[in-house]
Formats: C-alpha cells, structure tokens, sequence
C-alpha cells in the first residue's frame, strides 16, 4: 500500500508530533492538580523519565500514545501499509522499553500507572480520571 502523502508532507507530519506536554498529558495534569495532587514532570533521575511523578505517593504516571507504544487491540494503533517492518521494530522497542522502566521503577518501589491516549478520549475521560485519583487515593 502506498503511502497516501509525499515523502516532504509526511516527514513535516511527523515533525509536528510532540512527546512532551501532549493533550492526553495536559488532561491528566490538570486533573490531578484540581484533585490536589502535587507533582513533578519528566524527572531525568527516574528511569523512563516518567510524564508525572507522584514523590508523596511513590507513584509515576505515564501517558501512552496508542500508535507509538502499540496498543493491541486499539482502533488508534494501526501498523503502516509502507516501511512496515521498520515501524515495527520501533513500536516493539518502545514497548520492549516501557516494561524494563517500569520494572527498574518498580524495583526502586514506585508505582507505575500507564494510561493511553484512548483511555482520555471523550467517552472514556471521566472513567479513566476517576480511576486513577482513586487508585492514588489508596496509596495515601
């Protein structure tokens, strides 16, 4: 399947794809923050660099996207018809980095919450919101 934009357009598409203060990340901000949760974004000490860092709660937040982090099942992860084993390679090894930060995490005693971007669409926000003030709640 051939791609449906040029080599310029697409690469310009890719460019403007932003991996920090994303929507998903900024909803999940602000709602902790109207919560009353206080927290600290991208900590470079921590492995991962986590989206949010709980210090008071021992707890790391991080916002997937569905496409980069290959969420199985998804209607918003969708293997490219060009380069495929490329993009392939680069979610799996996303994902292959997700789990050993999350177990170097959890070795040094922190909770890791993974959310992903289609878990914060309309439909889904306030269940997803809900959940993990909750969840955080319980490690008070």
């Amino acid at each position: 399947m051939a791609d449906v934009h040029t080599e310029k357009i697409r690469s310009y598409n890719m460019s403007r794809i932003r991996s920090k203060d994303t929507k998903p990340e900024i909803l999940v901000r602000k709602a902790l923050f109207a919560n009353g949760f206080r927290y600290r974004l991208h900590k470079r000490e921590l492995p991962g660099r986590p989206d949010v860092a709980l210090n008071k709660y021992k707890t790391v937040v991080f916002i997937h996207g569905c496409f980069w982090h290959g969420h199985e099942g998804c209607k918003y992860f969708v293997v490219p018809g060009t380069r495929t084993e490329w993009w392939l390679r680069k979610i799996n090894r996303n994902k292959q980095l997700d789990e050993i930060n999350s177990a170097k995490l959890q070795a040094l005693g922190w909770q890791v919450i993974e959310i992903y971007e289609c878990q914060l669409k309309k439909e889904k926000r306030e269940k997803t919101i809900n959940d993990l003030i909750s969840k955080l709640k319980t490690f008070i």
